[in-house]
């Protein structure tokens, strides 16, 4: 019997003003070159996040509005856009959970946040406001910009990578803090914002302030959707083994 890939869980945004869940497809359609399949999963279920791990392979933690400010203890800024409430409850809920058990985590730009945030961090509300300008890490609200970042030689990142130094797409103006202990910080750019974390107890945890799947077509950043997947499918087939 062929086996299944791996289901990969993505968060997606709140309700906006439509009232839908939204998330770009290149969030699937990375996962889905890397071998997975994708499952989206909207906010909103932050008792039943049990559920959700029991049922995916692996989680992406995707992009997205800032988080509130209030919920780290961090200060207020213009500059904060698409706060949502629910979404800040139920993805620092389920990241929380799934921190506790050995599934593949992938974090992407907001998602860096919420880890980092879930696990007791905070933000840099805006990052010019303290970093300045040495480095632009987006272009204006609505567009990206691309920067180099340097990831540290013997990190999980610089092995999927195969490299120390990488080009990528980056569209932030907020960025991790305070990184709490259980996290390695492996990657950064020239002016010292926080670029990657790896978490150092759990199986496979990696957040990247970049976006990998806005470069879906740079052999390197497909390195990275493939490790995580990969994980993700030999998660389960151990635990089919196990229940064999």
């Amino acid at each position: 019997m062929k086996s299944i890939p791996p289901l990969i869980g993505i968060t997606t945004s709140g309700r906006l003003i439509t009232g839908s869940f939204c998330l770009p497809g290149l969030y699937a359609e990375a996962v889905r070159s890397a071998g997975g399949i994708p499952i989206l999963l909207p906010p909103g279920e932050p008792e039943e996040g049990a559920v959700i791990w029991q049922q995916v392979d692996g989680l992406i933690f995707s992009g997205g509005g800032d988080i509130d400010p209030a919920v780290y203890n961090g200060a207020s800024h213009p500059t904060i856009y698409n706060v949502d409430p629910e979404r800040d409850r139920s993805e620092i809920s389920l990241a929380q959970l799934v921190l506790a058990t050995d599934i593949p985590i992938l974090g992407i730009c907001r998602g860096l946040e919420v880890l980092v945030v879930a696990t007791g961090g905070s933000l840099v509300p805006h990052l010019p406001a303290q970093f300045g300008e040495v480095v632009i890490h987006r272009a204006e609200e609505l567009r990206s910009i691309e920067h180099s970042v340097d990831i540290s030689p013997g990190s999980r990142l610089a092995t999927i990578m195969g490299t120390t130094q990488v080009k990528v797409v980056s569209w932030h103006h907020q960025a991790a803090s305070t990184v709490p202990p259980e996290w390695r910080i492996t990657a950064q750019a020239a002016d010292g914002v926080t670029e990657a974390v790896e978490h150092q107890h759990h199986p496979w945890a990696i957040a990247l302030q970049w976006h990998p799947e806005l470069s879906i077509n740079d052999p390197l950043q497909q390195r990275i959707f493939r490790a995580f997947v990969a994980a993700a499918g030999t998660r389960k087939a151990v635990l089919s083994q196990q229940a064999s």
